[in-house]
Parts: C-alpha cells; sequence; structure tokens
C-alpha cells in the first residue's frame, strides 16, 4: 500500500485507504478478493490487473443524461480560473486513486483542463496541468497507464476528425492528438489510445467511406511516427464501437479493426483496448472480443464496464457479473495477459448514486470482481478438466489425415476421398453445459 495523497483540501473525507481485509469483512470500504500480493498463476494480482482508474467518469461525470441535468455537484469543481479549478480536480483524483489504492490512471485531455477554441492557449493549459500532474505522480507512485485525446464532444467534430470532410476540422484533431501525445510522454504514460466517437457516418448519402477511411489511416500513420520520434516507446491502441454516437463507426468491433490495420500496414504498432459494453452493442459477447484479438496476437488492454440487458445503449456501469468476468479471465490467462495494457474501468456510478462514498463502493465491486474471477480461472485452468474437454474436441486434427489437413498436405479430392472411404462421422458432444458447470463450480 502506498502514501494517500492529498491537496490543500481533503475531497472524500471520512474514507480512508481501503485495504484487504478478506472475505469474513463485513467493511463495505474493504476488499475481500483483491489482495494485491497475492500470488495466482506466478504473478501477483497487482500485476495480473494493473487497474486503472477514468479520470472522465469518476472526476468530471456529473451524472446528467439526454432527459435531466446532473446531480451530483463536485466539490472539486466550484473554481472560476480553468487552472486552479483543473488542479482540485486533480488533487481530488489522487487522493481517490491512492484511497483506493490504484496503480494506475487514465485521461482524455479536456477531463485534465478544461478547453477553449484556442489552440495555442489549450496547449498551454494542458503543458501547465501536465507538471502538476508529474508532481503528484512522484508523491504518489501512480501511473499513467494511457492518455487520449477526446475528438468528439466539440461541435466542430459533428462528422468525426480524422475522418471529417472538412480538411480544416482533421487540421485541429491533430494539433489535439499532438498535444495529448506530448502529455502522454511527458508522464511516462505507457500506452495512448484511439477512439473514433464520431469517426464513421450517419448516412451514406453523404459519405465518401473509401476516402474517410485512408484519412483515418494517414491520420493514425502521422501521429505514430510522430510519437515515435519523440520517443515514445509505447503501444498504441485501438477501442472498437460499432455505433453511438454515429450511426455507424469504422472501427466497428475487433475484427473490423484487425482488417483495418492489416489493409493500412499498422499491425506492428497498434493493438486493441477492447470495452465490455462496445462488444455487446456490437453484438458480440466480451469474450468473443477478446478471443478474436487475442488470436491475432492483439490484446492490450480492456475499459472494464457492463452494460443494461433492458438498455440498447452504453450505460457504462460497473463490472459485477462474475460468470462473464470468469470466462474472459480464462481467455486472457491463456493468453499469457495483457500486452501492454490494464484493466480500466471506464465505468460511472448511476445517477441517483451521488454520495461521495458511492465511487469508493463501485470500484471496490468492480476490483473484487476481478480478483475474483482471476483466482476462480487459474483454479479451472490448473483443476478441472477444462483444458482436457475443449482439447480432446479437436483431437481428430492431431493424428493422420487430420493432422495432414492442418499441415496443408489434403487436396480438395483426398477430402472427398476420405468421407467417401469413412462414411457417416459419429456425433460428438460438445458438452457446453458440463463446461458452464465446471465454471460455476469453481465460483
Amino acid at each position: 500500500m502506498g502514501n494517500v495523497i492529498t491537496g490543500e483540501k481533503e475531497f472524500f473525507k471520512g474514507i480512508s485507504q481501503v485495504k484487504y481485509e478478506g472475505l469474513a469483512s463485513d467493511n463495505p470500504l474493504a476488499f475481500r478478493w483483491y489482495d494485491e500480493n497475492r500470488v495466482v498463476a506466478g504473478k501477483t494480482m497487482k500485476d495480473h490487473l494493473r487497474f486503472a482508474g477514468a479520470y472522465w467518469h469518476s472526476f468530471v461525470a456529473t451524472g446528467n443524461d439526454p432527459f435531466g441535468e446532473g446531480t451530483i455537484n463536485h466539490p472539486w469543481d466550484e473554481k472560476a480560473d480553468p487552472i486552479e479549478r483543473a488542479k482540485d480536480k486533480m488533487d481530488a483524483a489522487f487522493e481517490f486513486l491512492t484511497k483506493m489504492n490504484l496503480p494506475f490512471y487514465c485521461f482524455h485531455d479536456v477531463d485534465v483542463v478544461d478547453f477553449g477554441n484556442d489552440v495555442v492557449e489549450n496547449e498551454r493549459r494542458l503543458q501547465t496541468m501536465v507538471e502538476y500532474a508529474k508532481q503528484k505522480q512522484a508523491e504518489s507512485g501512480v501511473k499513467l497507464l494511457w492518455g487520449t485525446a477526446n475528438l468528439f464532444s466539440h461541435r466542430r467534430y459533428m462528422n468525426g476528425a480524422s475522418t471529417n470532410p472538412n480538411f480544416h476540422v482533421l487540421a485541429h484533431g491533430a494539433a489535439q492528438v499532438k498535444s495529448a501525445l506530448d502529455a502522454t510522454i511527458a508522464l511516462g504514460g505507457e500506452n495512448y489510445v484511439f477512439w473514433g466517437g464520431r469517426e464513421g457516418y450517419m448516412s451514406l448519402l453523404n459519405t465518401n467511406m473509401k476516402r474517410e477511411q485512408e484519412h483515418l489511416a494517414k491520420f493514425l500513420h502521422a501521429s505514430k511516427d510522430y510519437a515515435r520520434k519523440q520517443g515514445f516507446k509505447g503501444t498504441f491502441f485501438i477501442e472498437p464501437k460499432p455505433c453511438e454516437p454515429t450511426k455507424h463507426q469504422y472501427d466497428y468491433d475487433a475484427a473490423t479493426v484487425i482488417g483495418f490495420l492489416r489493409q493500412y500496414d499498422l499491425l506492428e504498432d497498434f493493438k486493441l483496448n477492447l470495452e465490455v459494453n462496445h462488444a455487446t452493442l456490437a453484438g458480440h459477447t466480451f469474450q468473443h472480443e477478446l478471443q478474436v484479438a487475442a488470436d491475432a496476437g492483439l490484446l492490450g488492454s480492456m475499459d472494464a464496464n457492463r452494460g443494461d440487458v433492458q438498455n440498447g445503449w452504453d450505460t457504462d456501469q460497473f463490472p459485477n457479473n462474475i460468470n462473464e468476468v470468469t470466462e474472459a479471465m480464462l481467455i486472457v490467462l491463456e493468453n499469457n495477459g495483457l500486452q501492454g495494457g490494464g484493466i480500466n474501468f471506464d465505468a460511472k456510478i448511476r445517477r441517483n448514486s451521488t454520495d461521495p462514498a458511492d465511487l469508493f463502493y463501485a470500484h471496490i465491486g468492480g476490483m473484487d470482481t476481478f480478483a475474483r474471477a482471476l483466482v476462480t480461472a487459474d483454479a479451472i485452468l490448473q483443476k478441472s478438466d477444462y483444458k482436457k474437454i475443449r482439447t480432446e474436441r479437436y483431437a481428430s486434427y492431431d493424428t493422420g489425415a487430420g493432422k495432414d489437413f492442418e499441415n496443408g498436405k489434403l487436396s480438395l479430392e483426398d477430402l472427398r476421398n476420405y468421407a467417401v472411404e469413412h462414411g457417416e462421422p459419429e456425433t460428438i458432444s460438445g458438452q457446453q453445459e458440463l463446461l458452464e458447470n465446471i465454471v460455476n463450480r469453481y465460483i
């Protein structure tokens, strides 16, 4: 456990550092599963999970929605001067991060400090806050997992940033990315994320899709080249999302992004940052998206949250589905972990959760869920027949003609002759219910 860092004012009064107390604890402000020093599958929980707090949802969001104004009044959001207000917000952020013992945080540029319409002034403001953040990181030991630029909220980006039909808008997006990259590099950020919030279209009637995607690729290459010239050694992540706010986004899902990266020669520098609720919006499970990325060697990081089965939009709720997260951790463990990233809580407390403690309860629940899922997934892999059952299901490809097929030695005629010679294949169970029971047994 590190030290709690506060500014001139303590924003979360009455809440001390959250610690591991074990399953017997009934303290709502303690971990029951997340013991950062516990070794699972050869690494500590802290090293496996690499938890990060999201600056935007935790310290910027006010609980507003399309039907009503905000319900949460942040005490760090009261000063008129944008720099002083930003410093209060950062004081609150690092107080929370250290009280939660979160080793990392993530931000958009406009989360850190309010931006206006003057590029040079925005750069000055962000650079000022970077110097302040350096002090906070040094005092606390909290690190930057990744930075990013918000290229979707400002009205100028109503038709996208790098895919905007107006070059002038694209240039403004580039200026923001340059500044956000500079900030990320200065703060020792381990990665940088691109989320194309409006990089897509509302109607094909007014869209040249081929040209827009080519512009997106050139934009990513230019950003990558600039960062490498500045000495950035980290990984760039693309975060897929199918829609919302656009009708169709070019980073629709993991498979779409991988195809895009391959087509435009970006595979060497980019991996995927996958979000649970984005996966479900695309009609997939989160496990599916993780497996697609892992199979391509591109599973970089994840944004942890969940949706609501009765709501068809991105509700960004904190994760609490132990079965879903256990199945996700099975994939992560079999992939030997995430590549460069961690688990960022891209989740927000509910509109009617208005107490300061609610932010703690939400993160404690999410961290305990992932810790429990990690322990469960490791037990399944080490103690059960889970791997054996899956291996045996594909045993026909391990020897004989099946192996010859995998090795590219059989023609279509050879396959036809095998079918004739061996007749109708036997029915072999996939044993789905047994595997589901195995997961539940170890939970």
